[in-house]
């Protein structure tokens, strides 16, 4: 079992259940899913781009990422529909509380200035979404062999019912807040 998942039915749950007053466990909200998304602008021109993108993806999450594909036509982005033009990762059960794990306790810690992550980043049914600026920040990607510092988008999905929940929960799991 991974150790943020057991750290959540051992310590976690309980807080919970004593803050909101919950009835039963199954009540608690839990994460549901971790969507890592990595939009590539410049794989129009170059294709090669993607296979890069795709195992640098595949390096942090320990998961072949899937290619997501242009569904509309647009002149104005020089995009055709079918052209690949990104790729994401959706993680579930231990290896999503295995990437939560490691993106809390080594990965936030080592961005640059860092002063916490925004509290209004949730959408307003429990889900958070981080924005990376780099991908090195990850210990798997060896600076060495990247061609191109790229973003990625983290969506982390709860059961939450308000965005309250959801930053208590995340909070509870050691997420570092910025202070208000």
């Amino acid at each position: 079992m991974a150790r943020l998942r057991e750290f959540y039915t051992k310590e976690v749950i309980p807080a919970l259940m004593n803050e909101y007053k919950f009835k039963n466990k199954l009540e608690v909200p839990k994460l549901s899913k971790i969507v890592l998304n990595m939009g590539l602008s410049d794989a129009k021109e170059n294709i090669k781009v993607i296979d890069v993108a795709t195992k640098q993806l595949s390096a942090v999450t320990g998961q072949k990422p899937i290619v997501t594909r242009a569904k509309k036509s647009i002149s104005n982005f020089k995009i055709r529909e079918g052209m690949p033009i990104g790729c994401k990762v959706t993680l579930r059960g231990n290896m999503m509380y295995e990437f939560l794990d490691r993106l809390i306790n080594v990965a936030i810690p080592r961005i640059r200035d860092f002063r916490g992550v925004p509290r209004n980043s949730f959408d307003g049914r429990g889900n958070y979404t981080l924005g990376l600026k780099e991908q090195t920040i990850f210990p798997e990607i060896d600076y060495d062999k990247i061609d191109k510092v790229r973003g990625m988008d983290v969506t982390i999905v709860t059961t939450a019912k308000n965005d309250e929940q959801a930053e208590k929960l995340l909070g509870l799991f050691g997420m570092p807040y910025r202070e208000k």
